[in-house]
């Protein structure tokens, strides 16, 4: 268990980090009090107003405490791998720990329950922009009545529009700005909420347990939607881990203790004690909170911007978990730019950003309201804090070798959490919660599938491959002329001849003088040190054998690998050296062990993915490709 450390930093780059932390992993919990108290209040059962608001309020309260504080912050960030978070991490944590101390060949339900959880977070990475750029943007309603709810959605869908047209352009220009501007909200929540404490002071009698409690026991058919509306107060939470890697646990740490813990609960409890103090009302206490005019409008200017930073972060993410799936061969080759030639992290994936702009301004007029909204949010985050939970248990049985009831009370306590917030979403599913269970779905088939594709043409291609020696007997033929030259045969398996390669000299019956036979492969790490990059070894009859090895949030660079392999003393030009690469065709019908849809769907991502050169930024004047049908 590897625990990232900023301690050793001076104060000012520790203060950097937790600044910056505000700016990006906690948006979307910071942004939350925009409609979490008034969705919670419009669920209250027929009881006394307020019982009902102190119910309330000790939910959000405990829910913060045992989720967040506890699970999260205590617990989960611990499951680091080399400093970095999230389900990857948790993947790559449990494959350290099997027993042969390498990834599975087959996809294990461990896996697949994983993959469910990395699909679950797509679907959140669509309707977060859309909730938290349209309950910002109904701080106009409080302002004028002339805002009406179409006015409304058509503000919030507009303001989506910039936000993801601007994401070309990378976040290194306004990153600067998010932490600062994150700062200012949480003072904000502290200062609004402090404010209205004194209008009703026994407001705090919620601390007490005991009346959350009481209003799910009481109200028992109420249990499940009221728990519907808490769950808005802790989502985000997994962004504390899955961001863990850009500023350290501690940072994180102490960002969350010195700001939004202590901002959130009196924002929360700064709403309550307005809505005790006027039994009955239909406002959003949130902007009834700040009195009419500037002050609101200043409200809800502040409140966009800080749901852009919050739905900033979301998309970010979405950009980084697709290059780890795509990594470690559970995606298709899109097309990634990088945004920031000082930060590897900080990537632009086209074709996500296009689907979650459709996804979430979709979104928006389709429900057209946070009330309506609401239903169908949480059942993605709730599943994914489920998932995480079972995950951390096995890592801690599994890698780390806790007692087994440790374990297993851990387990039991998580989950006593996690399920009763699940379960209350899973009631939800007609009523909306199908939108981020569809969008779970139709990421999860083509992850499940491209593995499994990738899998069986390994299988069909390279369960006879030529062994080094045989291949050189192959080079060594007085058939084969050898011209000047240098060639690079890419190859999946550092342990198998390239396709290519035999395609190349039975066809031609030549082979350059230099030859280099290379396979990129993705580590179950985060990164890769410099030093470990390339592992080269000469063959013989002018050949040689190179592995490139990066981890999961690292993209490849062959050109940079060429001019490594150049570095040490093989005889090629990278400017003037040729690639070759295999043009899979897929052909279905063959007895490969997937579902025959699986295959079809299989065959349109493989002529759809973007092709390996442009993927591995080979230039395209230097490529030379060998169309290969398989048959699977």
């Amino acid at each position: 268990m590897h625990q990232p450390t900023n301690t050793s930093l001076p104060a000012g780059a520790r203060l950097g980090l937790g600044l910056g932390a505000l700016g990006v992993v906690f948006g979307d919990i910071g942004t939350s009090p925009l409609y979490t108290m008034k969705e919670c209040v419009a669920r209250l059962p027929d009881m006394a107003w307020r019982d009902g608001v102190l119910g309330i309020l000790s939910l959000i309260t405990w829910s913060i405490l045992l989720v967040v504080c506890i699970k999260y912050l205590w617990f989960i960030t611990r499951a680091d791998k080399c400093g970095e978070g999230g389900i990857f991490s948790l993947l790559a944590l449990i494959h350290t720990g099997h027993t042969e101390n390498k990834r599975p060949s087959r996809l294990t339900a461990t896996t697949f329950l994983l993959l469910v959880g990395a699909a679950l977070l797509y679907g959140d990475g669509v309707i977060t922009p859309a909730i938290s750029v349209l309950g910002a943007a109904e701080g106009f309603a409080a302002i004028s009545p002339r805002f009406t709810p179409g006015i409304i959605a058509g503000i919030a869908c507009g303001i989506l529009v910039g936000l993801f047209y601007f994401q070309h352009k990378g976040t290194k220009r306004i990153g600067g700005i998010f932490g600062p501007v994150m700062l200012v909200w949480f003072g904000v929540l502290a200062v609004l909420g402090g404010w209205h404490l004194l209008d009703e002071p026994h407001v705090f009698l919620a601390l007490n347990p005991a009346h959350g409690l009481r209003l799910l026991l009481e109200h028992p058919s109420s249990a499940a939607t009221l728990l519907g509306g808490v769950v808005l107060a802790i989502t985000g939470v997994e962004a504390l881990y899955a961001d863990m890697g850009h500023f350290g646990r501690p940072a994180i740490t102490q960002a969350w203790y010195a700001v939004p813990f202590g901002a959130l609960l009196l924002n929360y409890y700064g709403q309550g004690a307005y809505l005790l103090s006027h039994p009955g009302t239909s406002e959003n206490p949130f902007f009834a909170m700040a009195p009419a005019g500037i002050a609101r409008t200043f409200l809800t200017g502040l409140a966009i911007l800080a749901a852009i930073i919050a739905s900033q972060a979301l998309i970010s993410g979405a950009y980084s978990l697709t290059r780890q799936a795509i990594q470690l061969g559970y995606f298709p080759r899109l097309k990634i730019i990088h945004t920031n030639a000082d930060q590897s992290g900080q990537i632009y994936v086209p074709l996500v950003n296009t689907l979650l702009a459709i996804g979430s301004i979709l979104t928006v007029f389709g429900f057209g309201s946070t009330e309506q909204l609401a239903t169908a949010y949480g059942i993605a985050v709730t599943g994914t804090m489920v998932i995480t939970t079972i995950a951390f248990v096995i890592v801690t049985h599994r890698t780390w070798h806790w007692a087994p009831w440790v374990t297993m009370v851990l387990g039991a306590g998580f989950l006593a959490i996690d399920l009763p917030f699940f379960l209350a979403n899973v009631r939800k599913i007609a009523d909306g919660g199908w939108l981020p269970l569809a969008i779970a779905a139709a990421v999860l088939a083509i992850m499940v599938t491209w593995k499994a594709g990738r899998s069986a043409v390994f299988a069909r291609i390279y369960h006879q491959g030529l062994s080094d020696p045989e291949l050189l007997e192959v080079v060594r033929s007085k058939r084969v002329l050898r011209i000047n030259g240098s060639a690079v045969f890419m190859v999946s398996s550092p342990n198998v001849a390239p396709i290519a390669l035999l395609h190349h000299v039975k066809s031609n019956r030549a082979l350059q003088r230099t030859v280099v036979l290379l396979s990129v492969l993705t580590e179950e790490t985060p990164s890769v040190p410099d030093a470990d990059r390339l592992t080269l070894t000469e063959l013989g009859e002018g050949m040689w054998r190179a592995v490139g090895r990066y981890g999961f949030m690292q993209s490849p660079d062959v050109n940079e690998l060429v001019a490594q392999i150049q570095t040490q003393g093989v005889p090629l030009k990278p400017a003037a050296t040729t690639y070759y690469f295999n043009r899979e065709m897929i052909v279905t019908g063959g007895d490969a062990r997937m579902w025959e849809w699986q295959k079809r769907f299989y065959a349109v991502l493989v002529r759809n993915a973007r092709p390996a050169n442009d993927y591995y930024q080979i230039p395209p004047t230097q490529i030379i490709e060998m169309g290969l049908p398989v048959h699977i």
